[in-house]
């Protein structure tokens, strides 16, 4: 396939690289920091930021959550046109950088926010953002997508566009040391269903893309199975691995499929999973629902990265080390937050669907409604 690729994000990478920050962003630019519930005035992220904009004139707006809502990035918006800001810098992790994609999109668009997402406002221009990145997961510091939620509907939808791509990413690992256990497992999946999604489609001849993603895959297995053994590299790996698996370069050339990110959003919408655990919850089944189509890269994928031995069943065997993967990280591979109703539960999902338009979905548009059924008749326990 023909591909242009250019990634323009400047990364910052490393211990104390906070402090770079002093030369990242003009001096005479009003900046908005926007960050999440306050974990980065206890670990020292905060005061390493607001001592490199020291003579900087900025403000603060905190408060935004994982799976970030428009309810409360519309405040951020407001204070973008009332305060004049000129640039957006996010610190935190996906769900931060996400949020402030939108803000600095929504802040130079004179409709509703909500256009955005939906698609009826196609996003040409934003206000310049940075990132200060405190939780490797989702690539958002330095790609050019973003995830948000409407509250009042429970509605998830993403956005693309080389408007909001952030214009560098202050990586430094040692924030990593004071994060939740979960979190860094969440992270760990993501990236690692990141990754899935572009490689585990159909063989493209693409050498350098199967073989940078494989290597990818084999450091995130690395990561996972000395999970109890944290120490600078394995934070700085993590880290690394999570960007590089969602910065556009292994997906450049080849066919992507993202069908499990399209309907896990909606478990998450729908029932609070967290984002990662709605991708562990979905793909085993959707892996197993698309299975003819994605024998042969499963095999590659079970020789390449579990170091299975050819067999006839070696497809299956790669699912199934897939799961045992994420099982041995303690995440499920159903959805059990639903309550005991499986059917209301998956008609729910399926009507979101329809209604999001989700009607043909994976890299040959060939999950219908009715293979993302059968896939939720697996996944929902």
């Amino acid at each position: 396939m023909k591909f242009s690729y250019v990634n323009p994000t400047l990364i910052q990478f490393g211990q104390e690289q906070i402090a770079s920050l002093t030369d990242l962003i003009a001096k005479d630019q009003k900046v908005l920091v926007v960050y999440g519930g306050g974990s980065i005035k206890k670990n020292g992220v905060y005061d390493q930021v607001a001592a490199a904009l020291e003579g900087f004139d900025w403000v603060e707006f905190s408060g935004v959550g994982a799976n970030p809502t428009i309810e409360v990035l519309d405040q951020a918006v407001k204070i973008c046109k009332e305060q004049g800001i000129d640039f957006v810098l996010g610190v935190g992790g996906g769900s931060v950088i996400d949020g402030v994609k939108y803000i600095a999109a929504s802040a130079v668009y004179d409709g509703e926010g909500w256009d955005i997402p939906t698609g009826k406002h196609k996003v040409t221009s934003a206000l310049p953002i940075g990132a200060v990145l405190t939780l490797p997961a989702t690539g958002s510091e330095s790609n050019q997508g973003s995830v948000v939620s409407k509250a009042a509907t429970k509605q998830k939808l993403p956005f693309m566009s080389p408007a909001v791509q952030p214009k560098f990413a202050i990586m430094d690992p040692d924030v990593m040391k004071t994060l939740p256990q979960r979190q860094l497992v969440n992270g760990l999946v993501d990236a690692w269903v990141h990754t899935c999604e572009q490689y585990l489609t159909f063989p493209a001849g693409a050498l350098v893309q199967d073989g940078y993603a494989e290597a990818l895959l084999k450091t995130l297995k690395t990561l996972g199975d000395n999970f109890e053994n944290q120490d600078d590299a394995w934070r700085a790996n993590l880290m690394w691995s999570a960007n590089q698996a969602l910065n556009g370069l292994i997906g450049s050339g080849v066919s992507q499929d993202w069908a499990t990110h399209m309907i896990g959003h909606e478990l998450t919408a729908a029932y609070g999973v967290d984002h990662a655990r709605s991708l562990a919850i979905v793909q085993p089944s959707l892996l197993r629902n698309q299975f003819a189509v994605k024998k042969a890269k499963l095999e590659q994928m079970g020789k390449n990265v579990f170091g299975l031995e050819q067999s006839d069943d070696l497809a299956e065997k790669t699912i199934l080390a897939i799961e045992a993967f994420y099982h041995s990280l303690d995440v499920a591979t159903q959805l059990t937050e639903h309550g005991d109703d499986k059917a209301a539960a998956i008609d729910n999902i399926i009507g979101k669907l329809e209604a999001h338009g989700m009607l043909a979905l994976g890299e040959n548009q060939a999950i219908t409604l009715k293979e993302s059924r059968e896939i939720l008749e697996q996944a929902v326990a």
